[in-house]
């Protein structure tokens, strides 16, 4: 999936840790990712913690895309932080899920919540 992944690869988030259910991702703020405030736009810190929360989903086999999700910002990045978010499903029922995805600057701040919930897609037949 990462391997296809054209907007993350452009980002330069990187695929860090794998597991069932669970996943690592790492970014480093660009001056590109810069706000008006001079902090790293929020969209950024989403789109992060939302790869991460695609790879935990899609760890069991099918394929498996986002019903919905929320984020909570807590503190600011800038540029030249290196951004970490870390991914773990909370529970898995029918062909739905929820995860809880963390994202830290590499001092180990937390940056944001995030939690989605995601929904297999039917096979076609």
């Amino acid at each position: 999936m990462m391997a296809a992944d054209t907007a993350s690869a452009a980002l330069g988030i990187e695929l860090t840790e794998l597991g069932e259910g669970r996943a690592a991702c790492r970014m480093t703020v660009t001056g590109q990712m810069i706000n008006g405030h001079d902090l790293c736009h929020g969209g950024y810190v989403f789109l992060i913690a939302d790869t991460a929360f695609a790879c935990a989903c899609n760890t069991h086999g099918p394929v498996t895309v986002a019903a919905g999700a929320e984020i909570t910002f807590v503190s600011p990045a800038r540029a030249g932080d290196v951004l970490v978010a870390e991914a773990a499903e909370r529970t898995r029922y029918g062909r739905s899920g929820i995860y809880d995805i963390t994202v830290r600057r590499s001092d180990g701040q937390v940056v944001a919540e995030f939690r989605g919930r995601s929904r297999e897609l039917r096979q076609e037949r």
